[in-house]
C-alpha cells in the first residue's frame, strides 16, 4: 500500500477526533490495527477512519465495546463496515437499546417519587413501597431494571445508600 494512503497515528487521531490513546486501546482490543514501518511506527489504511466512525457512534448510542468487538468480528477480515453492515447490526442492537430506553424512561418518571430500590432509604419509599413489598424480587433498583438486570443484579452492600 502506498504511503500516500495510509495514515500515522496522530493524523487518525486528528482526522476521527479520537484521542491516540484510544486508537491505541482500539488496536490491543483488535477493532482496528496498523502496519508497522522499518521504523516501527504505526500506520492504517485510510479505511480505518471509517471504522473508528463506526466504532465511535456504536458507542455513542449506548452500546458496549464488547458486543462492538463481536459485531466487527462477524465481518470479513480486515473490510470496513458499510452502511449495509450499520442497518444489520443496529437491526440486531434494536431489543437491547429498546430495554435501555424503558429503563431510563421508568428511572426519569420515578425519579422524584423514589429511587425504586427498596431499600427504604427515601421518606416517599413507605409510600412507593409500603412494608418494603420490592425486596421480595431481590436487592438493587427493582423498579428501574430491566427483566434482564433483575435476574443478573447483586447488592454489593451498598443497597442502603
Amino acid at each position: 500500500m502506498p504511503q500516500t494512503n495510509e495514515l500515522t497515528v496522530g493524523e487518525l487521531a486528528a482526522r476521527s477526533g479520537v484521542a491516540v490513546s484510544a486508537l491505541h486501546f482500539y488496536e490491543a482490543k483488535g477493532l482496528i490495527s496498523s502496519r508497522r514501518t522499518a521504523g516501527n511506527q504505526r500506520r492504517y489504511a485510510r479505511d480505518t477512519l471509517r471504522r473508528v466512525a463506526f466504532i465511535r457512534v456504536s458507542q455513542r448510542v449506548g452500546i458496549p465495546l464488547k458486543a462492538i468487538e463481536a459485531a466487527l468480528a462477524t465481518l470479513p477480515e480486515g473490510r470496513t463496515p458499510t452502511r449495509k453492515d450499520w442497518a444489520v447490526l443496529s437491526a440486531s442492537w434494536r431489543t437491547e437499546l429498546d430495554e435501555r430506553i424503558d429503563q431510563l424512561l421508568r428511572l426519569r418518571d420515578d425519579l422524584e417519587d423514589c429511587i425504586g430500590c427498596g431499600c427504604l432509604s427515601l421518606s416517599r419509599c413507605a409510600l412507593a413501597n409500603p412494608q418494603d413489598v420490592l425486596s421480595t424480587e431481590g436487592p438493587g433498583p427493582r423498579r428501574i431494571l430491566t427483566p434482564a438486570a433483575r435476574e443478573s443484579s447483586s447488592c454489593r452492600g451498598d443497597c442502603d445508600a
